[in-house]
C-alpha cells in the first residue's frame, strides 16, 4: 500500500475497536491497571477461561479514562474545524471529557492539565510547561490524529496537532512526544509501512517536532531543557533490538516470558512503572506489536497483561494491531459488547471520510 492510498473504512473501524478492547481488557475495572505482576495476571485471565471466553462489556469491563479521551480527540478532530479552532474545540472536549470519569482512573496530569484550560478565551488551550508531566496521557489518547492525518505529505499536520494536544495536559517533551508517536505510528500503520522501520522513522521525525516547538515560541527554553531523555531513551531501545537502521527482525531477549517481560518493561520505565509515561506507553505497545506477528492473543500478552499500565499500552496497540490485521482472530467477544461502540464506529467512519474523501470504501 503507498502512502496515499486509501485503507479501507473496515480497518478504521477495527482501529477504533480494538484500542478501545485493549483499554478494556488491561484496566479490568482497575484492577489489572493497577497490578505489578504480569504472571498474577496471567493466572487470573485463565481463571476467566482464557482471552477468547472474555466478553469486554459493562459492568466488568468498562473502558478507562484513556477511551474517553481517545474518543474526546476523535471527536474534535470530526467537528471540521482547523487552526486554533481546532485547538479551541480539543480543549473542550477535554474539559467535557472529563466529566465522565466515575471508576475510570484518570491520571493526575490530566486532571490538572484540563483544569487549567479555558476553552473559548484567547490562549486558552494552553497551560504553563509542567517539570513533572512525563506521564502517558497524551500518548494514549492521539492514535486518532495519525488516523485523520494519515498521508506523509501530512507529517507537518499530524506533528502540530500531536504536539498541541498533548501539551493541553501535559506540557513536557516527554509527555508530548509520547502523543507524537502515538500518531505517528498509526499513520504509518495506515500506510502500510513495516512495524520494523517506525521507531528508526519516529526518530528522524523527532528534530522536526523540535523545529515545531521552537516556532511555537511558548516556553521555549524549558521544552528545549527537557527534550533529550525522549530520543535517547528511544534510541537504547532500538540498539536493544537491533532496529537503529530500520530493518528487522526485532532481537528479543531469550527465554522473554512473562516474568521476562516484566522485568524488561521496567528497563523501559521511568520509576519502575511499565508503561506509565509518554515514552515507554508507546514503547511497550511497540514491542508487542513487534512480538505478536499476526495473533491478537499474543498481542494481548504482551501489550495487554503485563504488570504495570497495561491499559494505556493495550489502548495504544490495539488500534495499530487493528489497522495492520483488522478483526480477523479476535473473540467477537472482546469487541462487541464495548461501552461506547457505537461512539467508537461512528468516529471512526467520521475521520475515515474527513482522511480520505466520501468516495472511498
Amino acid at each position: 500500500m503507498s502512502a496515499e492510498t486509501p485503507t479501507s473504512v473496515e480497518r478504521y473501524r477495527a482501529a477504533m475497536l480494538l484500542s478501545a478492547a485493549g483499554d478494556s481488557l488491561g484496566y479490568r475495572n482497575q484492577r489489572w491497571e493497577y497490578c505489578e505482576s504480569g504472571p498474577q495476571i496471567h493466572q487470573e485471565l485463565a481463571e476467566l477461561g482464557g482471552l477468547a471466553a472474555i466478553e469486554a462489556r459493562l459492568p466488568d469491563w468498562r473502558v478507562s479514562d484513556d477511551t474517553v479521551l481517545h474518543l474526546a480527540t476523535a471527536e474534535a478532530l470530526n467537528s471540521g474545524k482547523e487552526g486554533d479552532d481546532l485547538m479551541q474545540e480539543l480543549a473542550f472536549r477535554y474539559v467535557e471529557a472529563m466529566k465522565d470519569m466515575e471508576g475510570r482512573k484518570p491520571g493526575p496530569t490530566s486532571i490538572l492539565g484540563t483544569s487549567q484550560l479555558r476553552p473559548g478565551e484567547v490562549g486558552g488551550h494552553c497551560i504553563p510547561f509542567n517539570p513533572r508531566a512525563q506521564g502517558c496521557g497524551a500518548a494514549m489518547r492521539s492514535m486518532c490524529i495519525g488516523l485523520r492525518f494519515p498521508r506523509a505529505s501530512q507529517l507537518p499536520d499530524l506533528i502540530r496537532v500531536s504536539v498541541e494536544s498533548g501539551r493541553m495536559t501535559h506540557h513536557h517533551p516527554t509527555g508530548y512526544l509520547g502523543a507524537l508517536t502515538s500518531a505517528l505510528f498509526t499513520s504509518f500503520a495506515v500506510q502500510g509501512r513495516p512495524p520494523e522501520e517506525w521507531g528508526a522513522a519516529l526518530l528522524e521525525t523527532l528534530p522536526l517536532a523540535q523545529e515545531y516547538v521552537r516556532s511555537s515560541g511558548m516556553e521555549v527554553p524549558q521544552n528545549l531543557d527537557a527534550w533529550d531523555f525522549f530520543p535517547e531513551k528511544w534510541r537504547w531501545y532500538l540498539r536493544q533490538r537491533g532496529l537503529e537502521a530500520g530493518r528487522g527482525p526485532p532481537r528479543f531477549p531469550d527465554p522473554y516470558g512473562v516474568e521476562e517481560r516484566d522485568q524488561e518493561y521496567r528497563r523501559f520505565s521511568l520509576e519502575n512503572w511499565a508503561g506509565r509515561s509518554g515514552h515507554d506507553a508507546p514503547m511497550i505497545a511497540y514491542e508487542a506489536l513487534l512480538g505478536a506477528g499476526d495473533s491478537w492473543e499474543q498481542l494481548c500478552g504482551w501489550g495487554m497483561f503485563h504488570g504495570g499500565d497495561s491499559d494505556s499500552t493495550g489502548v495504544i496497540v490495539g488500534c495499530w494491531w487493528g489497522l495492520l490485521h483488522g478483526l480477523s482472530g479476535v473473540p467477537a467477544g472482546n469487541y462487541q459488547f464495548l461501552e461506547y461502540r457505537e461512539r467508537l464506529l461512528t468516529a471512526a467512519d467520521q475521520l475515515h471520510r474527513a482522511a480520505w474523501g466520501r468516495d472511498t470504501k
